[in-house]
């Protein structure tokens, strides 16, 4: 276990050594939220590195160390048990997934990849499917919850997802892993690493397959009717290059590539039914960064210039229901270029200023569109330390779209730490907004079917906030909390009563409470619990809002008997819901929930051989997620991991 804590006084020059989109902290080996190690560094809630003792924000953080002791190779796994979040995926690695924050949509939640924007311009809602994503480089997750717009811009009304990969460090060293199992997985990574003051470097590529995922109901095919299983193929090439040209300047490269291929049971007839045959979807995901960081005055006022790039270019080929031949590829194609300045200053000790501008251009190339439109912004922060006491983190944004004209967003979250008890209490209130999105706005599928874009869109709006304490026990040795949320979102953007386009006719409010449990029994056995209740509702309708269960709870058990032998166990209990059928020909009806437990053990045989083994879905809950897909049975897999160097 690392505990890093920072001094307000000292936070301006590490600033200077790191910066914000390529920060790699390193954090406790149980960090699942923050209170659980209160003297951890957090990014995401307020721009810098932060002790997460200052921080009022609900931070969960997911560690390199969390995601290989539990072994979870692919995004969605990694963030099934976070707290606030509910995952949605169709069937399985690969599969189309969406997450839902504190009740909100799925794509008001931003994510960024070392600081990089990854929502895809290419779907109609701006979202991003984060089933596509393998773990194997990222050193962490924070997820931010509760209204973000006013340091991140659009699309952050449910709140951020910031992923941040492994820097190299220390002599040059090299790993590479192996794995197979159920479903017919295989799977291989190798990364190569290292770095100095000066010079550091880190690169990685991860194979991932399986070949017989069962993801269709057995009542949904007609008798008779074969049924398919997924097959999902993922490459994952990955880079990063940082170097220090001097005392006061550096320069930062990452670089990434994903490609992929997804074969599937879609859909045919109506009422539909699954195919007999399966559609192919293939994609190639490219996102890169560089940043030139200048630091005159000795981490008092450190500047970061950047600029981005993204490029994601997905096709479907639909297979004919009656002869299983693939139809031509429906492509889509969404890019965004950023440019950014974001400037740190000291004003005093434990007293800091963010400041920023940053300008962006997203592209859309349908079939049927071609579209483009950018956005200038700029932002403010303030933060402070009084006494080591008392804290505060405040910031105000302005955006201009070219589309639809300027808005303002902020948000302001105190915290207090109580002497004596050492209680922390927190609070937060902000203001959220997403953009229409460039399809939203420009699409048209006339004269076929007749359903056409809308100029004339406002921004989504969302005011929200949240109230908690976080309570210390036992020489930390026992962590307490609890946070009440509550979202308000006007102006959602929803098909029309004459469902020829879109408008500004949706209302919903979402509420809830995030609590949990932290107890250290010894320092080679831990326990987490979490839980969490949601209630979404769409204000127009009255009613429910489509996959946000009432309650999610998870517990996290981790042994380390010897330092030789890791063992873990996870629990997670996601409650029933409302959703549609699998074709939504009925629109409504309660989705049952279910209880999954998976294990997880590694064994450090030498030094530089670490052999690994786990099961998921231990006791095969059949469990549809959502409604007519299936989600994996019980699984086993096992490899092994080899080190070289260092």
């Amino acid at each position: 276990m690392v505990n890093v804590f920072l001094p307000a006084a000292g936070r301006g020059r590490l600033i200077a050594s790191v910066s914000f989109a390529a920060l790699a902290c390193s954090a406790p080996a149980f960090a699942q939220d923050a209170p659980v190690a209160l003297d951890e560094i957090v990014v995401s809630a307020t721009g810098t590195p932060t002790p997460a003792r200052e921080v009022a924000s609900s931070v969960t953080v997911v560690t390199a160390k969390d995601i290989e002791q539990q072994q979870r190779r692919t995004l969605p796994q990694a963030l099934a048990a976070v707290p606030g979040l509910n995952i949605v995926q169709t069937g399985g690695p690969g599969g189309q997934t969406s997450v839902f924050m504190r009740g909100t949509n799925s794509n008001h939640v931003k994510v960024l990849i070392d600081g990089i924007e990854a929502n895809d311009p290419s779907t109609p809602n701006r979202s991003f499917d984060f089933g596509s994503m393998l773990t194997d480089d990222i050193e962490r997750i924070e997820v931010l919850r509760g209204p973000q717009s006013g340091l991140y811009g659009a699309n952050a009304l449910g709140g951020v997802i910031s992923i941040t990969t492994k820097r190299g460090d220390g002599p040059p060293k090299a790993t590479a892993r192996i794995e197979g199992g159920s479903h017919g997985t295989f799977n291989q990574s190798a990364g190569f690493g290292g770095g100095d003051d000066r010079f550091n470097y880190a690169f990685n590529v991860a194979h991932f397959r399986t070949d017989a995922i069962e993801v269709t109901p057995p009542n949904l095919v007609p008798p008779g009717r074969r049924i398919n299983p997924n097959a999902f193929d993922n490459y994952s090439y990955s880079g990063r290059i940082g170097v220090a040209l001097g005392d006061t300047l550096s320069l930062n490269w990452i670089g990434r590539y994903q490609d992929g291929q997804l074969r599937y049971t879609g859909d045919t007839g109506f009422p539909s039914r699954p195919s007999p045959y399966r559609s192919l979807q293939n994609y190639a995901q490219a996102f890169t960064r560089g940043e030139v960081i200048w630091d005159p005055l000795g981490g008092r006022f450190v500047n970061t210039f950047g600029v981005s790039y993204t490029h994601q270019d997905r096709a479907t080929r639909t297979a004919d229901g009656a002869t299983g031949l693939l139809g031509l590829p429906n492509e889509n194609l969404g890019e965004r270029t950023k440019l950014d300045w974001r400037g740190n200053l000291e004003i005093a000790k434990g007293h800091n200023l963010l400041m920023g501008l940053q300008y962006e251009r997203e592209r859309l190339d349908t079939e049927s569109l071609i579209a483009s439109n950018g956005n200038k912004a700029a932002y403010l922060e303030y933060q402070g330390n009084l006494q080591d006491r008392y804290f505060l983190a405040a910031n105000i944004r302005h955006d201009h779209d070219d589309s639809y004209g300027g808005h303002t967003t902020w948000r302001i979250a105190p915290a207090v730490i109580v002497p004596g008890t050492e209680t922390k209490l927190k609070a937060s209130y902000g203001t959220g907004f997403k953009a229409p999105t460039l399809s939203e706005l420009f699409i048209d599928y006339r004269p076929g079917y007749n359903f056409h874009g809308n100029p004339n869109l406002k921004p989504e709006e969302s005011r929200g906030w949240d109230i908690g304490f976080e309570q210390p026990l036992f020489d930390r040795r026992l962590q307490l909390g609890a946070t009440w949320f509550q979202n308000d979102i006007e102006n959602l953007i929803v098909t029309n009563a004459t469902r020829d386009s879109y408008a500004n006719i949706g209302k919903a409010k979402t509420k809830g409470v995030e609590a949990f449990a932290a107890l250290e029994v010894s320092p080679q056995f831990r326990v987490r619990a979490d839980y969490t209740f949601t209630l979404a509702k769409d204000e127009i309708a009255r009613q429910e809002l489509l996959r946000r269960p009432r309650h999610k709870a998870s517990a996290t058990a981790t042994w380390t008997p010897t330092d030789r032998l890791t063992l873990s166990a996870t629990l997670l209990y996601v409650g029933p819901w409302v959703d549609g059928n699998r074709d939504f020909s009925v629109a409504r009806m309660r989705a049952k929930g279910a209880t999954l437990v998976n294990l997880a053990a590694k064994y450090k045989a030498t030094d530089k051989v670490t052999v690994f083994g786990r099961v998921d879905n231990l006791f095969d809950k059949r469990w549809e997620n959502p409604v007519g897909f299936l989600v994996p049975g019980f699984s086993a897999f096992g490899g092994i991991k080899v080190a070289f160097g260092g």
